[in-house]
């Protein structure tokens, strides 16, 4: 499938600021952070979730403990999971009793996202789970919904959101993508006898 560039979403300052109003959001919805971690979904929501980790920190002076979630085990297309702490890459997550912060890029049907829930809930009882991501572009087939969103864009099924990150791409930027229309292939004079 051909995609072109149709309308620069958000910039990296922009993309700055909402992180940090998301993180700001989970510090008063929870009235500060204990018993908190982050998981972010492979792959662009885990340098995300870093980030929302790094401004967590610098907000209220704790160390954020954040996860790295491949769900490919819980989708119908993979074989394999691993959940395990971004920072040394081998320690898996203990759910039990944590409030649990999921972070993905963009928020389309619902399908990733609650394979993100049953991974989770393979590893123990949340006490709670929220959803923050950077962008929500509507189009649900599941009643999923995100508590904290950097932005609301609405798009047409023919449209993509494309997250870029510089840990991933090398620049930060949310870019609205058009489907390109396939352009049609006329008959050669060879064809038509």
């Amino acid at each position: 499938m051909m995609w072109k560039n149709k309308t620069l979403l958000m910039d990296e300052k922009a993309m700055g600021r909402a992180i940090r109003r998301i993180a700001h959001e989970i510090i008063e919805r929870n009235k500060g952070l204990n018993n908190m971690i982050l998981v972010g979904i492979h792959t662009r929501g885990v340098p995300l979730a870093q980030r929302l980790g790094r401004e967590l920190e610098s907000i209220e002076h704790v160390t954020m403990p954040t996860y790295d979630l491949d769900i490919s085990a819980y989708r119908d297309d993979h074989k394999k999971s691993l959940i395990s702490n971004t920072d040394s890459g081998s320690r898996l997550m203990n759910a039990d009793g944590k409030t649990i912060v999921l972070v993905d890029d963009v928020l389309f049907t619902g399908r990733t996202v609650r394979s993100a829930l049953n991974a989770i809930m393979a590893l123990g009882r949340p006490h709670f789970i929220e959803l923050a991501v950077l962008v929500d572009r509507g189009h649900r087939e599941l009643p999923i919904r995100a508590d904290y969103v950097g932005k609301n864009v609405p798009t047409s099924r023919r449209e993509d959101v494309s997250v870029q990150l510089c840990e991933i791409d090398g620049c930060d930027q949310v870019v609205l993508r058009e489907q390109c229309k396939e352009k049609n292939v006329t008959k050669s004079a060879l064809d038509q006898e």
